[in-house]
């Protein structure tokens, strides 16, 4: 997801999300506490279809349960479970992440990045558990990955990453 900041004078804060799915949310904040939350037409992203205005308290509750504080669903893309520093973490990976069309043995996950793979789920959510050297990583996929915190962030940040800047 993009997200960019921009300051109302007077008003208070804007935010423009693009998800993934390239669908236009915006949220903005008001210094009183009101949130507005746009949400805009796919084939005209200048053009509002829907927006809804929450107070300071409805705005806290909607971010918990969206922030998964109430209900975690069973399937989830990014989630973490920490044992001491041991860490699991679920990466997605978009069209253009560097190891798309890569073999784990071509990139050297362990060697290089002292992670392992988990498991592959494909977008037709299909499972590889433990996949070997030769699996290749597609489009769409989401890897099930372990180790420490600071080796999935460098991995992160070289390898699963839509596009940057």
């Amino acid at each position: 997801m993009n997200i960019r900041e921009s300051e109302l004078p007077g008003i208070g804060r804007k935010f423009e999300l693009m998800t993934d799915n390239d669908d236009k949310v915006v949220v903005v904040i008001h210094d009183d506490g009101r949130r507005e939350v746009y949400h805009y037409d796919d084939d005209d992203l200048e053009e509002s279809i829907s927006g809804v205005t929450f107070t300071d308290s409805e705005a806290r509750q909607l971010a918990s349960i969206i922030g998964g504080m109430t209900y975690k669903p069973k399937a989830v893309e990014t989630i973490e479970v920490a044992f001491d520093d041991l860490v699991i973490e679920w990466y997605k990976l978009g069209p253009s992440a560097p190891i798309v069309g890569k073999t784990i043995g071509e990139i050297g996950i362990r060697q290089h990045y002292n992670i392992n793979i988990i498991g592959i789920i494909r977008k037709d959510h299909t499972k590889q558990l433990n996949p070997g050297v030769d699996s290749v990583f597609n489009s769409g996929d989401t890897l099930v990955i372990s180790g420490e915190r600071a080796d999935l962030k460098r991995a992160n940040n070289e390898l699963f990453l839509k596009e940057r800047g």
